[in-house]
């Protein structure tokens, strides 16, 4: 022979999408997985996994065995020595030496929503100063702006009739889209919750008559615009634009998960979160920088053990098959995936069997995305109450997740209020252990 035909990535994907090449007998997915390694034009993504509620990380991450705010869980050896989580973790015990866990963490915000704001935004609330998500910041920096898809997409975000936060000043094109709700709570196949409405054009409307429509619409916002002021303006145009891209084939082709093995679906159990999180990976794969999926019910100060048990095996089996999936495909060093809550739960257990809100002592914990893992960062006291030596602030987490995907925490963003505001804190100090 002359020479060895050797496919080149986009070869790859174009044999897989007709069948040409069998996973199992030839080994193409492992081929595919160390291409994409060495792939100079990979892209960087995030996501969030978030605890809704605040997570007993103390029950989680960080157990205390033999101490009496212990609780009755015990700890399982992982794949990274040394390193011990909770018996309703099995699964990423086993995947633990792609995962880093952050036992230092100590803030100051106990109420839901105050915490949840300075958690997904690095910042307490200040005055007129809109502050955007973290989303919306890393899909400003690594989202492309002409592509089909959104930069940030919340999934299962839609809580209590709360949303994801948004663009902030940096305006509607970088607020999420939000997709379902009630993340994690349905027993059966939560895909159903999964769907972005209408996104198939009306019966009897063609291709040329939805162009003449957009181009009516095109000229009303036009002559609407004048003296409306920006703000409206803008938001207009940018549900519009994201709408209409949407609406393409290759971008309503994201959010089918029925084109999944079921092997691959039951792998992420079959709720909402494991769904959310197995259209997290299609996402990342199509190019969407910044994705969020809720998992609700943390707050548990009652009857703390049993929910916290039911949940775990919920992320459980989600976290571990996303980060599995991830590796496998060759995408896990440039997707970072973040797992937190607004805080953790309080050591001591109260009379109705469950924790309260602690900001004071909790554990978030990066995998993936070129962090160092297999290990645990910062530790806690014996009693769980205080953290031992240096606590780890949100600026500092947000400034580590922001720079393990190439943006620098300092740069500078113009505000609402003509002020510029740096992506992270300008006191964050990033978590060197794991960059």
């Amino acid at each position: 022979m002359a020479g060895t035909f050797r496919p080149s990535r986009r070869d790859w994907l174009r044999l897989s999408a007709v069948g040409a090449v069998g996973v199992s007998q030839s080994g193409w997915l492992q081929a595919l997985a160390a291409d994409a390694k060495d792939h100079p034009k990979r892209h960087k993504s995030v996501i969030l996994l978030w605890m809704n509620g605040g997570p007993a990380t103390i029950d989680i991450w960080d157990l205390k065995p033999g101490h009496e705010n212990g609780g009755p869980f015990k700890e399982i050896e992982t794949a990274a020595p040394g390193v011990k989580i909770s018996e309703h973790l099995p699964k990423i015990a086993k995947r633990m030496k792609d995962v880093a866990i952050i036992r230092s963490m100590g803030t100051k915000e106990g109420d839901h929503a105050r915490a949840r704001f300075v958690s997904l935004t690095g910042y307490a609330p200040q005055g007129a100063i809109q502050f955007p998500a973290i989303g919306s910041l890393v899909a400003h920096e690594l989202g492309d702006p002409k592509a089909d898809l959104p930069g940030f997409v919340s999934i299962g975000g839609r809580i209590n009739g709360a949303t994801a936060l948004g663009g902030g000043f940096l305006g509607p094109r970088y607020s999420p889209l939000v997709i379902g709700g009630n993340a994690g709570r349905r027993p059966t196949d939560g895909a159903s919750d999964l769907k972005v409405p209408d996104l198939e054009r009306p019966a009897g409307v063609t291709t040329a008559t939805q162009a003449k429509r957009l181009e009516l619409l095109a000229g009303l916002e036009q002559n609407f615009e004048p003296g409306k002021g920006a703000p409206v303006a803008d938001t207009l145009r940018a549900a519009t634009d994201q709408a209409v891209r949407l609406m393409r084939p290759e971008a309503a082709a994201a959010f089918q998960l029925d084109d999944e093995k079921d092997a691959v679906r039951d792998s992420y159990g079959r709720t909402a979160f494991g769904q959310g999180c197995l259209l997290a990976r299609r996402l990342v794969e199509r190019g969407v920088a910044f994705i969020e999926v809720t998992l609700d019910g943390w707050d548990t100060h009652n009857d703390n053990f049993e929910r916290v048990k039911g949940l775990s095996g919920t992320l459980d089996t989600a976290f571990a098959a996303l980060l599995a999936d991830l590796r496998d495909r060759g995408m896990l060093d440039d997707t970072l995936v973040v797992c937190q809550g607004e805080f953790g739960r309080t050591p001591r257990i109260n009379g109705q069997s469950g924790r309260d809100h602690w900001p004071a002592s909790w554990s978030a914990v990066l995998a993936g995305g070129g962090i160092k893992g297999g290990q645990a960062v910062g530790k806690t006291t014996k009693d769980g109450i205080s953290v031992d030596g240096d606590p780890t602030r949100t600026p500092d987490l947000i400034a580590t997740v922001v720079k393990a995907v190439g943006i620098d925490p300092m740069k500078q963003n113009m505000s609402n209020v003509s002020r510029p505001i740096r992506i992270a804190d300008p006191a964050a100090k990033p978590i060197k252990e794991l960059l």
